[in-house]
């Protein structure tokens, strides 16, 4: 089992957060505690990150320094929760306008274009969370070889849909937003929508695939 440790976060919050690595096993742990304590009247709201999991108390003043210990022997006695996983299809024009730094990232990797392309595209990625953004998917299973610092200079817009890399991890941004990851495509795929229930298209444990597209069929 993974260390963690437990601390306060602010005044009306704590944390577990675990040692590296980020893996699906403690993950789906983290789906299990979340889902267990959100029925426990003394919390507020449970937010699962990856490989950390933050909960709101209702009374912090009273049971704050309780619940970090509480949240420890939690940990120590969850189960993994394995969600209904649908699998999701993602169409992305690769490169050009829609991915500026497919180059990049290809230089980065020793590799075409084409390959990197044909590599993101071979995957079936799980949803390890949703944040950032509304709808934002932080997705596990990105191949090692496709790791990619991101930018030394963030952009001040990101295009909505953009799929990315930053580091290990790839995603999508659903929103317009100011952004460092690396830009290697887009999707026309809306994934938040305040009018819809529940509003993101993307949850937790879902499979994404990623299907290239040529220009005008995204």
């Amino acid at each position: 089992m993974q260390r963690a440790r437990c601390y306060l976060l602010g005044e009306r919050a704590v944390v577990l957060e675990l040692d590296p690595p980020v893996s699906l096993v403690s993950q789906q742990r983290i789906w299990g505690l979340s889902e267990r304590l959100k029925s426990n009247p003394q919390i507020v709201e449970t937010i699962p990150g990856m490989n950390n999991l933050t909960l709101v108390l209702a009374n912090p003043q009273q049971t704050a320094l309780d619940a970090i210990e509480r949240l420890q022997r939690w940990w120590e006695e969850s189960e993994a929760m394995l969600p209904v996983s649908r699998q999701v299809a993602i169409p992305v024009i690769y490169g050009g306008a829609a991915g500026p730094d497919l180059e990049e990232v290809a230089r980065h990797s020793q590799m075409t274009p084409q390959q990197v392309v044909e590599l993101h595209a071979s995957v079936d990625y799980v949803v390890y969370f949703i944040g950032f953004q509304p709808g934002f998917p932080y997705l596990g299973g990105l191949d090692a070889r496709l790791h990619t610092p991101r930018r030394a200079e963030p952009r001040l817009v990101v295009p909505a849909g953009s799929v990315a890399i930053g580091g290990s991890q790839t995603g999508i941004y659903p929103l317009a937003t100011p952004g460092g990851w690396q830009l290697i495509g887009r999707s026309d795929i809306p994934l938040f929508n305040p009018q819809h229930e529940p509003p993101t298209l993307l949850r937790p444990g879902d499979s994404i695939r990623f299907v290239p597209q040529k220009e005008g069929v995204c």
